[in-house]
């Protein structure tokens, strides 16, 4: 079987050959095709994706096992009709059995789809940017917001024109689902949501793979972890609720005074140089602010960059992993968490809940009402029993949802069908 994989990202091993120099991820995009290939050695894979500038022309480069098709286009927020020349070279080269679309929120998968057609095409959703741009400010309205831009977003685009992009790129979003008749997903969110766009479409089940290091690592322990430390994934966007965070923390201090949040990456609140004042976006100068103005500076910590085995040590240091995000999808973040056993405390939004069964794998608590967020993580700091059930529940739940051998199996069945 030959298979083509259009994704988002550049994969480790082409983006070292071409080197990219970016930021390498999709970690669970090689636990699948490592899961699958361990099973199905006759699989033959290719992959397709976006280059930029660091191609000028279709590159094309077998390395390993892998042949991998690089176009010489950056990821836009807009449609370009001269990719589909591309994308019919790609699919005469490669000659696929199978095209395994990763993800709807970039336009060059609905490129591929109308150069070539959807007949043996099946889209896996990731998040759904039509829907997304109803909760992309993360409950803040363009008022708040306008009182912190910044130079830098005046002169190009900010987060107060994140809405009307992520609507605009959802227009290509909802045509790409509407064309094709097979679709991936892993939630009751996402299942509900392509049903409304394409309810002819068959939807097929089936569970992520995470990176390879969480499925080795040891496990949480109450013991070991630093009491009353938070783990937050990102800051970047208001989606992700750095800022009820902020607000449930003045709560949290009065029983708890030593808690310290740790947020992983590099802190985009820095402003203190000519370079990081230049850079310096709208929604990190809010959350600036609302720090420096409730004097919690000295409880909030950027832990740099993190490559895998820095992020599980991360999770384990923690006493409680936070996902306040206003949308989420099945966040890679709250299953990582899971599988190594970190007691979770997650917003109930989108396809969470089918992740988090309250007061069991998780606590849960309505996005906005940063009280109950605040509650929930003392109830836990004050409880040692509560935390090592929560963290026994969940390895158990994230050990079969994302287990390897059985979702590398699923996805061959999805593959399957769609060619028959």
């Amino acid at each position: 079987m030959k298979v083509l994989w259009i994704t988002n990202v550049l994969l480790p091993d082409i983006s070292q050959d071409l080197r990219s120099g970016g930021q390498v991820s999709g970690g669970w995009l090689l636990g699948l095709m490592d899961a699958m290939a361990g099973l199905y050695p006759n699989v033959e894979f290719s992959v397709a994706t976006l280059a930029g500038t660091y191609v000028n022309d279709l590159y094309v480069k077998k390395i390993g096992k892998i042949t991998y098709y690089c176009l010489p286009y950056q990821f836009s927020d807009h449609y370009n009709a001269a990719m589909e020349r591309i994308w019919q070279n790609v699919k005469e080269e490669s000659q696929p059995d199978i095209v395994h679309i990763h993800g709807t929120e970039f336009p060059h998968g609905l490129a591929y789809v109308r150069a070539c057609g959807a007949n043996h095409v099946v889209v896996s959703i990731q998040g759904l940017v039509s829907v997304i741009a109803r909760y992309i400010l993360g409950g803040l309205n363009v008022n708040q917001l306008s009182r912190y831009i910044t130079p830098r977003d005046i002169v190009k685009s900010s987060v107060l024109s994140m809405p009307k992009t992520y609507r605009e790129r959802g227009e290509y979003e909802r045509e790409l689902i509407s064309r094709v008749k097979h679709i991936i997903g892993r939630t009751s969110w996402d299942r509900e949501h392509v049903w409304a766009i394409n309810s002819k479409a068959e939807y097929h089940a089936c569970n992520e793979i995470l990176r390879d290091g969480f499925y080795k690592a040891t496990k949480w322990n109450i013991n070991t972890c630093n009491k009353h430390r938070l783990f937050l994934s990102q800051v970047y966007s208001p989606l992700k609720g750095a800022h009820m965070v902020i607000q449930a923390l003045p709560l949290i201090l009065k029983e708890f005074p030593d808690t310290q949040l740790y947020i992983a990456g590099v802190n985009p609140m820095k402003h203190d140089t000519l370079k990081e004042k230049i850079k310096f976006k709208t929604y990190p100068n809010y959350l600036y602010h609302q720090l420096k103005d409730a004097c919690l500076m000295e409880h909030v910590h950027f832990t740099g960059a993190l490559d895998e085995r820095q992020m599980i040590d991360q999770y384990l240091k923690s006493h409680i992993f936070l996902c306040p995000s206003s949308i989420e999808n099945s966040s890679n973040s709250i299953g990582e968490a899971q599988l190594l056993g970190v007691p979770c405390v997650a917003s109930y939004v989108g396809g969470t809940p089918d992740m988090i069964t309250d007061g069991r794998t998780g606590l849960l608590y309505r996005f906005e009402e940063y009280e109950m967020l605040a509650y929930n993580i003392c109830q836990i700091f004050k409880n040692d029993r509560i935390a090592q059930e929560l963290s026994l529940a969940e390895i158990a739940v994230a050990t079969q949802r994302h287990d390897r051998r059985n979702n590398a199996i699923r996805m061959m069945e999805i593959y399957k069908n769609v060619i028959e």
